[in-house]
């Protein structure tokens, strides 16, 4: 079995921000949200660019940055006719990268 690793206080903080952590993590919890935000944090991206990066029909990319915007994990930019996306939140791009870097990477080495 692994170590178990203790975060003294950790419980209190967790207690006075677990909605906000709840809501993230639920709005993740989405094959095609993850694979969207794990792209959005390479930086910017067009819709057009997501659809071709992630091969996620425009119907069904187009409801989950919905999804996406309405949880205020994403934020929009237009130009013109296009609509570009990123990540609203440094704390859902380290969130999001810590779980890339344990299933990523480490889990390429087992």
């Amino acid at each position: 079995m692994g170590t178990v690793m203790r975060f003294p206080g950790v419980r209190a903080d967790m207690t006075a921000h677990a909605t906000e952590v709840s809501k993230i993590l639920r709005t993740l919890a989405n094959r095609n949200r993850l694979l969207i935000v794990t792209t959005l944090l390479e930086g910017e991206h067009s819709v057009a660019a997501l659809e071709e990066l992630l091969g996620i029909r425009q119907p069904t990319l187009s409801q989950q940055l919905t999804v996406l915007r309405e949880a205020g994990v994403v934020s929009t930019r237009r130009q013109a006719k296009q609509v570009f996306y990123r990540l609203s939140h440094d704390k859902v791009a380290r969130l999001v990268g810590t779980v890339c870097q344990i299933f990523c990477r480490e889990g390429a080495k087992k």
